[in-house]
């Protein structure tokens, strides 16, 4: 009774060494000296467990030397240990009392530890085998009862039961480990803004958890579903992208190989090369959305082929597949990006080519937002001085244009922008000479407009208006003018026979009256047929000074008779075709004009010049107090006059001349004198 109560005691102080979590080879360690000392007092104990390559070594017993050398070194290869073969493969306890009697225990280890009797036990739970138990004597037999060798079974048993525990500790810190280190690649993943950054972060760990560094990347073409092309390769790939590349080539040409990539992208599996006990190189699919788009590839040198085992082979495919997510919806925001860029660019050439249509308007073009603001405008718009298309952007234009013609925009452009409907209008200045047509057109929520500057318009038209009254002038002279003139002679030369008459001498101051306003009437209608002929006559090349050289005499006569002076600049011209007589006509009509214009001590000014090398200019300026606005609208209007006793007839003659000889006019007119410029060109 005492006996069963102290193995009781034992069994019991080895199980709650067990539950103290104390290293497995420490625990092993105490249930060997509780065997070897308190149930069987032998002199040597081996625990031995096995290794990947499946010898059984040595990790706990006693003494920690024999003969010289460790425990730690003794192993037990089954392949060539009858004995321990036969305890782990039946799975049962061997009692030998005398070794020289049995063959199964290996001679030179009987030989060597001077063994004569021997007790083999396998630790086993739940018909698992954990590893091999061997109790011995040195030189001589141990002397086992029945009970002796179940208390030691019992023991192993316990061994068994720690063995296990610390393989599921082990298990479930692995599987910990396993999940943080998931967490970990997820984490690092999501950061990841590009390609690059996600298999480069891939690379590491694989590189960290299974030791792999040999890894390249392959994606699937986009128009060739079963092929694949190089993506990627660790920087610290054993080997070069080169030699990748080779091998893909390899298995791209090679019928069976190109089945292989094939057969992955079909069963989306992993496939090992050439099998998964020696593998050289292993495919490892990367799957998303259910679909593979390209695989991993991991090698080992021919040198070193690896054992791939289970656990390490899971997590690899697990970090491959949180790679495969990260890559599949970077790539897709890569796509996406290049169709944004691709689609960006084509918008900015569109964009492009219209503002280069707009730009290429030659009248002015502006846009306006519903707040009255610039949002485009062109470089053609005219704009007050010191303003400029750039610094006009997001201004109102209230505040760029003059207030004198806020009146008009608003009220036009009001139109356009509330009722949405289309406007036109024109605007003018006087002052500034010039005219604008607008055109303004409702889009979206503001107006574009087109300004088109219609001042040569204007002047074409007032021309043609002009040589239009001309024409009919003509037309009226030609038709009346012999009709007019033969009565007139008439009655001319009977005044002239009647001055004769000494009986009517005292009324030849009334007949001499009657003549001077015949002639005067003849004169006028000469004038009327001047103005109405548009045809040029008599052109010859002359120079325009020579003319003015010899009608100046008479200019100055008529100057210094009214107390005023006249000044005369000219420079080197060039020949000109003109009509002598008719340039001298107009010379003297617009100065004369000028002279009636001035008050005595002012200055008339008669200057010839040539203008940008294409035109010679003859200049007549006066220093009276200038034309109104309404009166230069009318000028060279035939009958307009503003003397009390003009015919209205001189600058319509003066500008018949000027057309004629295919020369523009040109009036500036102010306070302070007017000037007519008359522009014959080369």
């Amino acid at each position: 009774m005492l006996k069963e109560q102290e193995r009781y005691s034992r069994l019991a102080e080895i199980t709650r060494i067990i539950n103290t979590k104390l290293e497995l080879q420490d625990m092993l360690q105490h249930v060997a000296a509780a065997i070897s000392e308190e149930i069987v007092q032998c002199d040597a104990i081996g625990i031995y467990l096995p290794d990947n390559e499946g010898v059984f070594r040595a990790v706990a017993g006693k003494p920690e030397a024999i003969n010289g050398q460790p425990l730690t070194n003794q192993k037990i290869d089954l392949d060539e240990d009858p004995l321990a073969n036969e305890i782990a493969t039946t799975k049962q306890v061997v009692y030998i009392p005398d070794t020289s009697m049995d063959s199964r225990p290996n001679a030179a280890a009987l030989a060597a530890f001077n063994i004569k009797s021997l007790l083999g036990l396998p630790i086993i739970y739940e018909q698992h085998l954990y590893g091999l138990v061997f109790l011995f004597d040195n030189g001589k037999k141990m002397e086992l009862t029945d009970n002796q060798i179940q208390s030691v079974e019992a023991y192993v048993n316990m061994a068994a039961v720690a063995i296990q525990n610390a393989n599921t500790l082990k298990q479930k810190e692995q599987l910990l480990a396993e999940k943080q280190v998931l967490l970990d690649v997820n984490n690092e993943l999501a950061k990841c803004s590009t390609v690059k950054e996600s298999l480069t972060t891939c690379f590491r760990y694989l590189e960290n958890v299974a030791g792999f560094t040999n890894v390249a990347v392959f994606l699937r073409k986009p128009n060739h579903s079963n092929t694949v092309y190089l993506k990627e390769v660790n920087s610290k790939s054993n080997w070069s992208k080169p030699e990748w590349e080779r091998i893909l080539d390899d298995f791209q040409s090679n019928t069976n190989s190109e089945t292989v990539i094939k057969n992955i992208i079909r069963k989306k599996h992993m496939r090992f090369i050439p099998s998964e006990e020696k593998c050289r190189l292993v495919f490892i699919p990367l799957i998303s959305k259910g679909a593979v788009f390209g695989v991993i590839a991991i090698a080992c040198l021919p040198e070193k082929l690896h054992v791939f085992d289970k656990t390490q082979i899971n997590l690899t495919q697990s970090i491959i597949n949180s790679t495969a997510v990260t890559l599949s919806n970077l790539t897709y925001m890569d796509q996406l990006e290049h169709r944004v860029r691709d689609r960006t660019l084509e918008l900015a050439n569109a964009n492009e080519r219209v503002t280069s249509v707009i730009g290429s308007i030659t009248d002015g073009f502006f846009a306006l937002n519903e707040n009255w603001e610039f949002i485009y405008i062109n470089n053609h718009q005219v704009l007050p001085k010191g303003r400029t298309p750039e610094n006009v952007l997001g201004e109102e234009i209230w505040s760029v244009f003059p207030a004198r013609f806020n009146t008009v925009l608003y009220k036009e452009f009001s139109g356009a922008m509330l009722k949405r409907m289309p406007v036109r209008f024109e605007i003018a200045s006087a002052e500034e000479g010039y005219c604008y047509e607008i055109v303004a057109y409702p889009f979206d929520d503001g107006i574009c407009c087109m300004c088109k500057n219609t001042t040569e318009k204007k002047l074409y038209e007032n021309e043609l208006k002009r040589l239009s009254n001309l024409e009919l002038i003509g037309q009226m002279a030609a038709g009346i003018s012999h009709e007019i003139r033969n009565p007139m002679t008439t009655v001319r030369g009977f005044l002239q026979l009647l001055t004769d008459n000494k009986e009517l001498e005292s009324y030849n101051s009334y007949f001499e009256l009657m003549i001077e306003e015949l002639d005067r009437a003849n004169s006028i209608i000469s004038e009327f047929l001047s103005m109405g002929n548009t045809r040029s006559s008599d052109l010859k090349m002359q120079n325009l000074n020579a003319i003015i050289t010899d009608i100046a005499p008479l200019l100055k006569i008529d100057t210094f008779s009214q107390n005023k002076f006249i000044e005369i600049e000219t420079m080197d011209l060039p020949d000109l075709l003109l009509n002598r007589n008719e340039i001298r006509q107009l010379l003297i009509n617009i100065c004369r004009n000028g002279l009636e214009a001035m008050n005595p001590g002012e200055m008339l000014s008669i200057r010839t010049y040539i203008e940008n090398e294409n035109a010679v200019v003859l200049e007549i300026e006066d220093e009276g107090e200038g034309m109104s606005e309404e009166v230069l609208k009318k000028i060279g209007t035939p009958f307009y006059t503003t003397k009390d006793n003009g015919t209205g007839l001189g600058l319509g003659v003066s500008y018949a001349i000027a057309a004629r000889h295919r020369a523009k006019i040109d009036v500036q007119s102010s306070s302070d004198g007017t000037i007519f410029s008359f522009k014959f060109q080369l």
